[in-house]
């Protein structure tokens, strides 16, 4: 898989796939097994702990479910990577992070707690702490959970916009076929852990691929299965066949 510079790369697939692994793999919380990754010419699991943190201060990272710390204001959560990684005066801080949530729309709710907002509006925060420091990187994992048409419409126009102003590179994790294919350079389908198809959107949208066709436009049968593999409900109840 390559993600390229000034490349907004889509990773779809049905749950389990392996699409958070890759993301885990990008940012050095697990190894491969087989094979290498590779960040800016750099083996990410080759890297001693120390050159491996200052990676990752180059990256952005929108965890699967918000991840903001309970017991502190949205303000303090997007300023949280500007305190911990950077020598910026508290004025400047407060300016840089008034200014990522006007851009996600919610400088008014600066001094509330995560817990006095909606949960679209906790991702949208989430969002703009993962832009704090303008990385070169930025990974989303399912960036539309939870958010309304209009907010998930305005996260994927804000995700498209701040790759391409920020010159930066962004991977982005979701379920969701339709703004993923709207804001998407390129897109990868994952199965069992596999690359199953890749192509623009327009490719993927005019596959013939049986999986890629059933994912595309939700279909039920096909080849991904909705039942977890194992053994058949009648093996489970005892039933038998009678001739």
């Amino acid at each position: 898989m390559d993600f390229p510079r000034g490349k907004v790369i889509a990773v779809m697939g049905g749950s389990g796939s392996g699409k958070t692994t890759v993301l885990r793999l990008i940012g050095g919380q697990i190894q491969p097994q087989s094979g290498k990754v590779t960040v800016d010419g750099q083996v990410v699991h080759e890297m001693e702990t120390r050159a491996l943190y200052q990676m990752r201060r180059k990256m952005g990272m929108l965890f699967q479910h918000g991840a903001l710390f309970t017991d502190i204001s949205v303000f303090d959560n997007v300023a949280f990577p500007l305190r911990e990684h950077t020598d910026l005066s508290e004025e400047l801080i407060h300016d840089l992070v008034l200014m990522k949530l006007h851009t996600v729309g919610l400088r008014n709710a600066a001094q509330l707690k995560p817990a006095e907002i909606s949960g679209g509006m906790a991702r949208r925060v989430a969002v703009a702490r993962a832009i704090a420091l303008d990385p070169q990187l930025i990974m989303y994992d399912e960036p539309f959970a939870g958010l309304d048409p209009i907010s998930m419409g305005m996260t994927a126009n804000l995700i498209r916009k701040l790759n391409d102003a920020l010159g930066s590179t962004s991977i982005l994790v979701s379920h969701d076929v339709h703004e993923s294919f709207l804001i998407a350079d390129y897109v990868y389908f994952l199965s069992k852990g596999t690359v199953v198809a890749q192509g623009t959107p327009a490719e993927m949208m005019a596959s013939t691929d049986p999986y890629v066709k059933q994912f595309v436009n939700a279909e039920p049968d096909g080849p991904v299965p909705f039942h977890y593999p194992g053994k058949s409900l009648a093996d489970d109840l005892g039933l038998r066949v009678r001739s």
